[in-house]
């Protein structure tokens, strides 16, 4: 994935990462008074925005306008009520992660209100929980199902300000360029299925067990805006996956 606009840029300011690592931010080591500073902020300041970021999910995005750039995606978010989450984005789930986006999740009830024109920054999650794609690790499964439920109907709206290395390609030791709208999957065989494969075997879960085990989410499934958006833009064939409906029909045959 590349999330710069300028070809070349990352070379002329710096080396690439490897992917599948979580690349050390271009700088020098930590001075021993920055160490210090650290250390009381610790003690005196706190960090209480943050303390509410605790439900963590992981997932997969491909960039709208450029769906065969996909990540893995880390969320640890803040549930703010029962209509809005806010999520900071992470390339692991390990100390040494990075900060690599942010997503906010709404309701369709929230999605609802939103002018026509904001609508298209805003992705359908119905195919990503029914598919079995997004997970909750950790959490037992009924209440990573319960958690599912409650997120049936709803939309993300994901930017991605840093290409820290994806699939095997190598990744920024800076965030460079603008950053990218992501997507969600909305058929199978769009997300590129080693991706698939390695995020299960590392995290040791079953993406098709937890497709069967959400079974019974489907008839809580509503038509969705966006389904289509990535429609006929992969190489690979794909199939619809059950449940999963854009929200305008197609336009009639004359």
């Amino acid at each position: 994935m590349k999330l710069r606009t300028a070809a070349g840029l990352a070379g002329c300011l710096m080396a690439t990462v490897a992917a599948g690592q979580n690349p050390q931010p271009a700088g020098a080591p930590k001075a021993g008074d920055t160490r210090a500073l650290e250390a009381g902020a610790k003690l005196l300041q706190g960090n209480a925005p943050l303390a509410g970021f605790d439900i963590y999910l992981n997932g997969f995005h491909p960039m709208k306008d450029h769906p065969e750039m996909q990540v893995e995606a880390h969320h640890f978010c803040r549930q703010v009520n029962e209509d809005f989450a806010q999520c900071a984005l992470f390339d692991g789930n390990t100390r040494t992660a990075n900060l690599n986006g942010i997503e906010y999740i709404i309701s369709e009830k929230l999605y609802g209100r939103l002018p026509p024109d904001e609508r298209q920054y805003w992705h359908p999650h119905n195919g990503e929980i029914l598919g079995g794609q997004l997970i909750a690790p950790g959490l037992p499964e009924a209440a990573e199902h319960a958690l599912m439920k409650k997120k049936m109907n709803s939309y993300g709206k994901t930017w991605h300000v840093w290409n820290t290395g994806a699939n095997g390609k190598p990744g920024d030791a800076l965030p460079l360029g603008a950053p990218m709208l992501a997507w969600s999957f909305g058929r199978d065989g769009e997300l590129l299925p080693n991706m698939l494969e390695e995020r299960d075997t590392r995290m040791k879960v079953h993406t098709g067990e937890k497709r069967k085990s959400r079974a019974d989410l489907k008839p809580l499934a509503h038509p969705q805006g966006g389904v289509d958006a990535l429609k006929g833009k992969f190489p690979r064939q794909t199939q619809d996956i059950p449940g999963v409906v854009d929200s305008q029909p197609p336009p009639a045959v004359k």
